[in-house]
């Protein structure tokens, strides 16, 4: 029987569903699964644990703040990781998401490097060949791919995870994560990835020498299915074309702007901008002309909300995935995607339009897709 490990920040948001779909999985099929994550706690789950606790968060997150240094802080809990996976001695450790303010690349590189156990490292964004960011795209940096801040500054130290300390932090990280990320051989890491686009970025990336897997995400179809509610009528919507964007956290990353710009060019009297996931201060930041809701973690309601809408819009262009787009679309609800991003591969030719990232582009689609409508 095959031992398996997985390991994420959390066991619960979207790489959370996707570490614990895939540990349930290799339960149910009779294999070996442990599922380990450094913060939030979840009970219930069978061969599940929470390796570490919300003093470390704070100190990590305090630490990360002054020096830059995301994810080599965190020593002792990864210690007490590492001991659980001694216990266990897993054939196969299953990475997720290592930033988050919980573990400490070294110690665990360094266990993985030791021991012949296989290693699949999922990557759900960018953060595992940059030097500090998540994401590039939206400042159109690509200092990551020969080694962030050498030729300038970071543009992007204040945003998560964010620090006050120098560019020269950034440099270091982006040197330690190519020597810990490539201490394992070729034949021991896999790496996977959620669609085409993600794969490109890793070819240009230090991770370049290891093998690539597509993987797209799957999402529960027995949920995210054409659902029947009162949405429209209990919150005012009558017979509007309902324009539906979620997220969490909303940033003008995700296209909260495109959003509020809309709510403002749109006639109110025939267009309703409906978004979730919004916090209180952006519910006062985008205004009364917007349905602001706050995150839901309920997917049948979620699922009800996709159903209702009669656009969904993703006007982001750093998607790896894009799993909103594909849960709209499983409820049957049309998409409205960027091109040149991952959530165009994933729309469906009948129900998706790609557009440029380009708010004129975006809002001519929506009055077409509306008119459409309208005449069927």
């Amino acid at each position: 029987m095959t031992v398996y490990a997985h390991i994420n920040s959390v066991p619960n948001g979207s790489t959370g569903r996707i570490m614990l779909a895939e540990h349930n999985f290799l339960l149910e099929n009779g294999e070996e699964s442990y599922a380990f994550w450094g913060r939030r706690a979840n009970k219930g789950i069978k061969n599940g644990r929470l390796f570490g606790t919300s003093i470390n968060f704070i100190v990590d997150v305090i630490e990360t703040f002054i020096d830059g240094k995301s994810g080599f802080h965190s020593r002792f809990q990864t210690y007490r990781l590492i001991k659980a996976l001694d216990r266990i001695r897993p054939d196969v450790v299953h990475l997720h998401n290592l930033h988050g303010y919980y573990l400490n690349l070294p110690i665990l590189f360094r266990w993985l490097a030791k021991n012949e156990c296989k290693v699949e490292w999922t990557l759900h964004d960018c953060w595992a060949f940059t030097g500090h960011c998540a994401y590039f795209s939206y400042v159109n940096c690509n200092q990551w791919k020969e080694s962030c801040c050498s030729a300038e500054a970071c543009p992007q130290l204040k945003t998560y995870p964010p620090t006050f300390a120098p560019g020269s932090s950034c440099n270091w990280c982006w040197r330690e994560k190519k020597r810990l990320f490539t201490s394992l051989p070729v034949n021991r890491l896999k790496l996977i990835v959620p669609s085409n686009w993600m794969a490109n970025l890793v070819s240009e990336s230090f991770l370049s020498g290891y093998s690539v897997e597509v993987r797209y995400n799957s999402i529960d179809e027995n949920v995210f299915k054409p659902t029947s509610s009162d949405f429209r009528s209990r919150f005012g919507i009558g017979n509007r074309f309902m324009i539906l964007g979620v997220a969490s956290p909303w940033s003008a990353r995700k296209g909260l702007d495109v959003f509020v710009r809309l709510s403002h060019e749109l006639d109110p009297n025939l267009y309703a901008v409906v978004l979730v996931g919004v916090n209180e201060k952006q519910k006062v930041q985008v205004g009364n002309r917007i349905l602001s809701l706050s995150k839901t973690s309920d997917a049948r309601k979620l699922a009800e909300i996709y159903s209702t809408a009669d656009l969904f819009l993703h006007p982001g262009v750093e998607e790896t995935f894009g799993l909103t787009v594909a849960e709209a679309q499983s409820c049957g609800t049309r998409v409205l995607v960027m091109e040149n991003s991952a959530c165009a591969e994933i729309a469906d030719p009948s129900l998706g339009t790609i557009v440029p990232a380009d708010f004129e582009a975006i809002k001519s689609s929506i009055i077409d897709i509306s008119k459409q409508q309208s005449i069927s």
